[in-house]
């Protein structure tokens, strides 16, 4: 298994997760409804809950990446693909964008170019897979637009993949 390296893209640069992202204003993200909507998580965070999220994320054996503006050095969401399955060649990938202010820029976008070049550049992956609510229109629009396709409907969710082939 791996761990998240330094990466960097044009505006952007990707550093571990860790207890260095500990702060206020993350507890804030995981408590506001717009940026919670379409996760699994929050909505009842405290600085404890999420320190000890990021510690137990920083004990782990997983790709899991705070993105921040280059130019600022602001932390504004986190990217994270897990679990890896070597044998298959295969990945998940979720990503949160948590800073609001700077939705609509085209960080998410970048930051997943990166992060997916990575995956099937360095570590050698045939296909990434994630679950997206499906009423999260501008995440679906995002990921066909970098390839992926719909492969299961569930209820309100959609599974798609992406294969190291038709990655735009």
């Amino acid at each position: 298994m791996k761990k998240a390296i330094n990466l960097e893209s044009e505006r952007l640069i990707y550093t571990a997760l860790s207890l260095n992202h500990c702060t206020q204003e993350y507890v804030d993200w995981m408590n506001d409804n717009d940026v919670v909507k379409y996760l699994e998580s929050g909505g009842d965070y405290t600085f404890k809950k999420l320190e000890n999220f990021l510690n137990e994320q920083e004990h782990k054996n997983i790709l899991f990446w705070a993105i921040h503006i280059k130019e600022s050095k602001k932390h504004i969401g986190n990217i994270k693909i897990d679990p890896i399955d070597f044998n298959k060649k295969s990945a998940e990938y979720g990503i949160l964008m948590g800073d609001k202010k700077n939705w609509g820029k085209g960080y998410g976008n970048e930051a997943s170019r990166r992060i997916l070049k990575y995956c099937f550049e360095d570590l050698k992956l045939n296909e990434i897979t994630l679950g997206v609510i499906k009423d999260n229109d501008r995440a679906v629009k995002l990921y066909k637009k970098m390839g992926f396709s719909i492969y299961n409907k569930l209820n309100n969710s959609l599974r798609m993949s992406l294969d190291v082939k038709n990655f735009k």
